[in-house]
């Protein structure tokens, strides 16, 4: 009788002991460690940053409303979050950052650049003219979609908590008249703000807070869930945002998934852990940008510079 190999766990594989086997060097015998059944290369080394991509299948859960929050964690996350989530004033109303098409439209005092072709044209049939009758060029506004992608996982502990915190209140004064998205991810992933849904910026960081950070990287998954949320969203106006150390060590090559994206952008922890080769290679196949965060001060600007782009 045949018995079938148990499927394992990625700890389960992170735990193996591992196996050499004997192979002919210069100087004798020597010792090398067989293939990781899981990467197909040698067993990651403590504290290198070596992707690995396994086949495991990972879940869409329900975050966890009753787990319990360090009170200072807690507080330090909430100080940071509300410092930066006050909307800022505009000072061009026609405007946003290059956001918008020029559109030709009536006067309404919004605007001082005459569409004179237009403007003319109107005249020749309305000899005393209204002031709506001068027709101008404006830029309309278009109503941006993100969706911002943070990584809760193991590696993803201690001061980074701050980075999320500080991206959530930016993204909440950014985007107070837009729509957001937000997933936590780990090995598996949670959506924490439907695309679309009003946003709280300290109920928004409370749900994340909750989410124990543990467990593997999964990359491939959040970018997936990504895609389905801003499928019916016009490519022009959609864009992601990838809140991670990018250590990918769980789920599928994430880089296929980025392609698949409108846009995508990298905010990079680089404060521990990290895999930056991954993180330029996502932001180039995402038509997006790479941004090194070394703490939650680096985040303001980042996000200041990659929407005006």
């Amino acid at each position: 009788m045949s018995t079938r190999p148990l499927r394992r766990t990625p700890k389960q594989l992170e735990e193996e002991p591992v196996v050499f086997e004997a192979v002919p060097g210069k100087g004798g015998t020597a010792m090398r460690a067989r293939p990781s059944p899981r990467t197909g290369a040698a067993p990651k080394r403590p504290g290198t940053t070596e992707t690995g991509f396994t086949d495991d299948e990972a879940r869409l859960l329900t975050p966890d409303e009753q787990a319990s929050v360090d009170p200072l964690v807690r507080a330090r996350a909430r100080q940071i979050a509300a410092r930066l989530s006050v909307p800022r004033p505009r000072t061009d109303s026609s405007s946003h950052r290059g956001v918008g098409d020029l559109a030709s439209l009536p006067y309404r005092g919004g605007s001082d650049e005459i569409d004179l072709d237009a403007s003319i044209e109107m005249l020749a049939e309305r000899p005393v003219p209204d002031d709506e009758d001068i027709i101008v060029r404006e830029r309309v506004r278009t109503r941006r979609s993100v969706v911002l992608a943070v990584d809760v996982s193991g590696s993803m502990k201690g001061e980074r908590v701050q980075t999320a915190a500080a991206t959530v209140g930016a993204l909440a004064a950014e985007l107070h008249r837009d729509a957001l998205a937000v997933i936590a991810f780990w090995s598996n992933a949670a959506i924490l703000l439907p695309l679309g849904q009003e946003v709280q910026p300290m109920d928004l960081l409370e749900s994340m807070l909750r989410i124990p950070a543990r467990g593997l990287t999964n990359v491939a998954f959040p970018l997936e869930i990504a895609a389905k949320q801003l499928e019916r969203v016009p490519a022009r106006e959609a864009r992601v945002l990838l809140l991670s150390d990018c250590v990918h060590n769980a789920g599928p090559d994430p880089r296929p998934y980025a392609a698949r994206l409108p846009r995508l952008d990298v905010l990079l922890d680089i404060s521990g852990e990290k895999d930056i080769e991954l993180g330029r290679e996502l932001a180039r196949l995402g038509h997006g940008s790479l941004h090194l965060m070394r703490s939650h001060r680096d985040v303001a600007p980042a996000l200041s510079e990659l929407f005006r782009s």
